[in-house]
């Protein structure tokens, strides 16, 4: 394509980062305006659920979050923008070959260096977020020690997996050719199928204790259900989440034999026995649905495509010399692949998001047919929200960007079908 240049494509991706910005703040300005018009009066129903000072909490929260988010996206596309047009990265990679050359691991080094400071330097607002704001409204459990060792782990791993794995790709890049993002792709997907088996057993219990759940009504409660539904499962446990944080959640790990139930310690303080078995049931949904097998679909096809786009810029001399690299490179290639990309995928999250918030549905419902207890698991989905201060009245444009789950009005909009009648 002679008719793109490097400056013009400069321009562009500039433009978009901007207006990626600028999309962002609006979205957040709107929601906080339809917030304040919603202070003072909760909206139909929500007397149910909130009380007059839990509701204004919860949009006190909201809108602490939403201004520090606000500030965040400025701060991030400018980090961006210096990234990628300043001129930092080639005299980087310059420095890095001249000192440690340029074998296949030095090249693959660079990437994760270069990718690992750029997500270093939002750790500022990490620990303002964590000890500030979630600090102020009593979610954080956590201690500065315990955040720094977390962020030791975490440079860690990304050094002892995500190095290795991407000298296997750039070797793979070396090694077949034109048709190497083919390749690449088939070795993306048995690495996410191994890490779906050995995540939950090494790498998850490097940041959280693992217990199996107790014997009693709720464990043989939960294994009912489970064998009630044909859910094979290798057991249910409990994670220590309460150490960090007072949020609360569930979610299932692994396939096959492999597969478990992880719940927090926080959603067992909050909840009775019956609305845990509804939250187990709505878990148990998206696997009868194959909501996951799904999703997972979508993002591999997702993947295979972002890798044949990679393959056909890493054969253009213009989007080198657009950020200031005078000749091709493959490591270069990947390293502003992933930061130009998450500029447009925030466009078509949405779509994503709507395709999530469809299977929340259909899960909810299941959850109920399965436990045959509406009351119940609407009553999970009222104390989860209320628990972790979920905005009550989010402005639908801004949901519907954001949100990968319908909200609480939304979901018992859908259940009242299967609300049972008085006789």
């Amino acid at each position: 394509m002679d008719w793109i240049t490097p400056t013009g494509f400069a321009w562009l991706v500039g433009a978009l980062v901007a207006l990626r910005g600028l999309a962002e703040w609006m979205l957040d300005r709107l929601n906080l305006t339809h917030l304040q018009q919603h202070r003072g009066k909760r909206p139909e129903g929500w007397d149910a659920i909130m009380s007059e000072s839990e509701y204004a909490r919860a949009l006190d929260y909201t809108e602490v979050k939403n201004r520090f988010g606000q500030w965040n996206g400025w701060y991030g596309m400018l980090v961006l923008l210096i990234f990628l047009f300043s001129g930092l990265l080639p005299v980087m990679e310059k420095q890095w070959s001249a000192v440690l050359g340029s074998s296949l691991w030095m090249q693959s080094g660079f990437l994760l260096f270069a990718l690992m400071l750029y997500s270093l330097l939002d750790l500022p607002w990490n620990y303002y977020s964590q000890f500030h704001i979630e600090e102020r409204f009593g979610f954080n459990k956590s201690n500065v020690k315990l955040w720094l060792v977390d962020q030791v782990k975490i440079v860690f791993l990304a050094v002892a997996i995500g190095w290795p794995l991407l000298t296997l790709l750039l070797w793979i890049v070396g090694r077949t050719g034109a048709s190497w993002w083919v390749w690449a792709w088939g070795v993306i997907l048995v690495f996410q199928l191994v890490m779906m088996i050995l995540a939950p057993m090494l790498i998850l219990p490097l940041f959280n204790k693992l217990s199996p759940l107790a014997d009693g009504p709720l464990k043989d409660r939960l294994y009912q259900l489970a064998d009630r539904t044909g859910f094979g499962m290798q057991s249910i446990q409990v994670m220590d989440g309460s150490r960090r944080s007072g949020h609360s959640n569930a979610f299932f790990t692994g396939f096959g034999s492999f597969r478990r139930i992880v719940l927090f310690d926080t959603l067992m303080d909050q909840l009775e026995h019956p609305e845990i078995a509804g939250v187990l049931a709505h878990e148990i949904g998206h696997y009868q649905k194959k909501h996951v097998l799904l999703m997972m679909t979508v993002g591999l096809v997702g993947m295979l495509i972002q890798l044949g786009i990679l393959a056909w810029v890493a054969g253009q001399t213009w989007f080198f010399e657009a950020f200031g690299f005078s000749e091709p490179s493959m490591p270069i290639a990947f390293l502003l692949f992933v930061m130009i990309f998450g500029t447009i995928t925030f466009w078509i999250s949405p779509l994503e998001h709507l395709l999530s918030r469809r299977f929340e549905y259909e899960a909810d419902a299941y959850a109920v047919e399965a436990t045959g207890d509406y009351a119940a698991f609407v009553s999970a989905l009222r104390k989860i929200n209320q628990e972790n201060l979920s905005n009550p009245v989010p402005h639908p444009l801004y949901s519907f960007v954001y949100y990968s789950h319908p909200t609480l009005m939304e979901r018992e909009g859908a259940l009242s079908l299967l609300k049972p009648q008085k006789a």
